[in-house]
């Protein structure tokens, strides 16, 4: 059975020993379903190499916010791939809409990233969603296919296998944010796997599609039980261990039906 893909990204929230304290007591409190579950955290940049020395990876994958394309080089406030080495880092989240809106990155700047992210042997999370006025304009579909096109516009050969796609419409992220129906999460997803099909062909099959925006434990069930979603991105509601292991308990055999039938 395919392992439920869960994760979070705790942005600029917790501090070294608020983020050792959360991570050693999730992987406590999951201990015995890590083999069903494709468990992942994603901190701040302070906390990666304090946190990498206690998380045990059988039980939680560790994650990076974000990272430069660049190597080495006149990049003053980056993070290149090879300090994430350096700090055991699995995943680096890539295209957060805050990084898009607030901080004015492309889909170019994205696609560059991803390419960076798959040369150096980590897991590329590519987040892609439209903004509200998109959403209004009726052109949400257009805007997911043109992110995904672009951004993995520059992966090649075997690339596709080690690619997660993460949907947050960006009208449904943050302290106001309105949450998305089930229904039209499942829509935008069901474009995003069309989308993944034209990209990858039947590979695409392999690209797990999360959903991600205002995910909390009254809403988790019903997101996940639609088709094309393979899993949850959670913020806010996922920053306390005790709040995630009930969430994710209570998705489990939600998922564990869908894919034994």
């Amino acid at each position: 059975m395919k392992k439920l893909y869960i994760g979070t990204n705790t942005k600029m929230t917790k501090t070294i020993n608020e983020s050792i304290a959360f991570i050693s007591s999730l992987q406590d409190l999951t201990q015995d379903i890590r083999e069903k579950l494709n468990l992942f955290v994603i901190p701040s940049y302070t906390t990666l190499y304090p946190v990498s020395k206690i998380i045990n990876k059988d039980c939680i994958s560790l994650g990076a916010q974000n990272m430069c394309w660049e190597e080495r080089g006149q990049f003053t406030g980056e993070i290149s791939p090879l300090m994430l080495k350096e700090v055991d880092t699995d995943i680096v989240m890539i295209g957060h809409s805050e990084r898009r809106h607030k901080f004015y990155e492309d889909d170019i700047v994205e696609s560059l990233k991803v390419q960076a992210a798959l040369n150096h042997g980590f897991t590329p999370l590519l987040c892609i969603g439209e903004t509200k006025d998109e959403k209004d304009n009726d052109i949400s579909d257009e805007i997911l296919s043109k992110q995904l096109k672009i951004g993995f516009s520059k992966v090649k050969n075997k690339g596709f296998k080690e690619i997660i796609v993460a949907y947050e419409p960006v009208w449904a992220i943050g302290v106001n944010g309105e949450p998305a129906t089930s229904e039209y999460a499942q829509a935008r997803h069901h474009v995003i796997k069309n989308t993944l099909l034209e990209i990858f062909g039947d590979n695409a099959q392999e690209i797990p599609v999360l959903y991600g925006g205002s995910v909390n434990i009254d809403n988790a069930n019903e997101m996940l039980e639609q088709e094309d979603i393979d899993g949850l991105f959670i913020g806010r509601s996922a920053w306390e261990a005790e709040n995630f292991n009930k969430i994710i308990r209570q998705v489990l055999p939600i998922w564990e039906k869908k894919n034994n039938g």
